[in-house]
């Protein structure tokens, strides 16, 4: 191989581990709510497959009937979402959506109780901190499942 073959192999292998290491992340922090990796690859020079994107889908539907149940999920799923040492836009994206439903199932429940919710008002700060967030294109699918991507 050429020097700048060997280049190109080394830098393949480090996006590799790191894709892979970014949506490992978010699968073992998203539990139950987290679906399966997947990755787009690319061909080394050395005519093996590298990963060098990837995915892992995260469901972001509330509990029906259950505004803790929805509160406790989105937690997790924002935990999911920020898990990797460096998330991507998409990934803080899914994280402000799910601070949004969790607002949302707080306010339910605040409803519900016929109190006002300090946990409400605590989360509309977290989610305005949020807002400027980077968000791509994908954001608006009709699906509750939204890819999580390195």
């Amino acid at each position: 191989m050429s020097e700048q073959e060997l280049k190109q192999l080394t830098e393949l292998k480090a996006r590799d581990r790191e894709v892979r290491a970014h949506e490992a992340a978010h699968q073992a922090v998203g539990g139950q709510y987290a679906g399966a990796m997947s990755f787009t690859y690319q061909r080394g020079p050395d005519g093996a497959q590298y990963a060098v994107g990837g995915e892992v889908s995260i469901d972001l539907s509330p509990v029906q009937g259950d505004p803790q149940g929805t509160i406790e999920k989105m937690r997790i799923v924002r935990a999911a979402a920020m898990a990797p040492a460096e998330p991507s836009g998409q990934d803080r994206a899914v994280a402000a959506q799910a601070m949004q439903i969790m607002l949302q199932a707080q306010s339910e429940l605040a409803a519900e109780t016929g109190t006002s919710s300090r946990a409400a008002s605590d989360a509309y700060r977290e989610v305005s901190a949020m807002g400027e967030s980077d968000q791509s294109g994908d954001e608006n699918r009709a699906t509750s499942f939204e890819p999580v991507s390195a």
